[in-house]
């Protein structure tokens, strides 16, 4: 059960999530440009349409590529770049119009059309020489970023696989890691921190751990679990809280989809104070403090 600052804390954000409106929730990272959203053709620089969105989503999340921009061999050679040795192309269809003339039902020659279904070979620009097309790595320099070492120092304790660069922030629970943009890419230290412990609790729900997983629990459920454990670890920790109202606002979203009942904040806090004690009691640094203790 939690205790009672966790229950403090829910009670607040209660609060806050039936009271006045509320701005929408925002990344607090920047993005890179090239970053995948919707699936973009480099020649024409417009979105794919159709099966071909969820062609191309299907083998960059395969594949993990990260760049939203595809082309075929003879685009990348115009753009003076080249495929990778070894890289293997995704098919994708494009419907093209072909008129005619047709001899209808009473003789006349008509005007008609038909649509042609060609395929064609694409390659993310992750398997090019282009790199102008690809998403960057390099950290952003133009917030300067505070470390706290008790939070880098729990985050170590841990020992989660983290993997940096891109543009989004997850757990993967297939192959138990955690992926964060560089921390330089956030708006302050406390925004990475919180992201980070955000994904951290979900790391909790792996069977080797607590076994809470998001697919018996919904997914609106273990998002919220997520992020109020961020920020009770936030509170626990000690570090400030970059802006409450993003909080809030990411968990009114997702409890919109539970009927706005209250109960399941409950739920979900009960929960997120197990990951939080788990994930505290990782520290190295507290299991010397009670082994001192009980030596002396």
């Amino acid at each position: 059960m939690p205790n009672a600052l966790h229950t403090e804390i829910t009670n607040t954000i209660i609060e806050a999530l039936t009271t006045g409106d509320l701005p929408p929730w925002r990344k607090p990272w920047s993005c890179d440009p090239n970053a995948s959203g919707l699936h973009t053709s480099l020649s024409s620089g417009k979105p794919y349409r159709g099966i071909n969105q969820l062609i191309l989503m299907c083998s960059a999340m395969k594949n993990n590529f990260r760049s939203k921009y595809w082309a075929t061999f003879n685009q990348i050679k115009k753009q003076n770049g080249s495929v990778l040795k070894g890289s293997k192309a995704t098919t994708v269809v494009l419907y093209r119009p072909v008129d005619r003339t047709k001899i209808d039902d009473t003789g006349n020659e008509v005007d008609d059309s038909f649509f042609v279904m060609r395929s064609f070979k694409v390659f993310n620009a992750d398997q090019t020489t282009l790199e102008q097309f690809q998403v960057s790595d390099e950290p952003e320099t133009g917030v300067p970023f505070e470390n706290y070492e008790n939070a880098d120092r729990l985050i170590e304790d841990i020992g989660a696989d983290i993997r940096y660069g891109g543009s989004e922030a997850f757990y993967s629970s297939k192959e138990d890691y955690i992926q964060l943009p560089h921390r330089e890419r956030f708006d302050s230290a406390e925004a990475f921190y919180e992201t980070a412990f955000h994904e951290h609790v979900h790391f909790t729900e792996n069977e080797s751990r607590l076994n809470w997983n998001r697919k018996n629990e919904g997914y609106a459920m273990g998002e919220l679990i997520a992020e109020l454990g961020s920020v009770l670890m936030m509170v626990e920790l000690g570090l400030p809280i970059s802006d409450q109202s993003n909080h809030v606002s990411y968990l009114k979203h997702w409890l919109s989809g539970m009927n706005d009942d209250p109960k399941f904040i409950f739920k979900a806090s009960s929960q997120a104070s197990k990951a939080v004690d788990w994930l505290l009691a990782c520290s190295k640094q507290d299991a010397e403090v009670r082994e001192a203790a009980i030596v002396v």
